[in-house]
């Protein structure tokens, strides 16, 4: 199996228990934001220029936590699997307007979403096993994402 490697950011709604999530064009997964890596990038560089170039968000890195890193089966590439670096950003970060989500770049839609628990996958709409397996799980045992009562 072929590994992507990546860097992805987990923001929370400030009022919610939902995270935000995005979707690329010309697929069914919806995924947190973030990308590959270019050469010579490390991977909190990376999660800071993509978050720029897919929702033109300006993050400080002082904001950024790493959770770690997680492997899980690539959501739109079949016989791949994707190792994300992941970075939680504390607060709100700078270009987000909460109740309407900018987005360019390759990003077709993006949107809030429930964690505890995340919707089913239906053929329209998926999520990436990345983040429902590996990532949300993890930061309900950790305490940084609260459970649903």
């Amino acid at each position: 199996m072929n590994d992507i490697h990546v860097s992805a950011l987990v923001i929370t709604h400030p009022e919610r228990r939902e995270l935000l999530m995005v979707r690329k064009a010309n697929t069914t997964s919806f995924m947190l934001p973030g990308g590959k890596p270019e050469p010579g990038e490390d991977a909190e560089a990376t999660i800071i220029r993509e978050a720029n170039e897919e929702l033109g968000l300006s993050l400080d890195p002082a904001n950024l936590d790493l959770l770690g890193t997680f492997a899980a089966a690539a959501a739109n590439e079949a016989g791949h699997r994707v190792v994300g670096t992941v970075f939680h950003c504390r607060g709100v970060p700078e270009g987000l307007d909460v109740e309407r989500i900018g987005h360019r770049a390759e990003i077709e839609e993006a949107g809030w979403f429930p964690y505890d628990p995340m919707p089913e996958d239906t053929p329209q709409r998926q999520f990436a096993p990345l983040t429902r397996v590996e990532v949300v799980p993890a930061m309900l045992a950790s305490g940084l994402l609260i459970a649903s009562p």
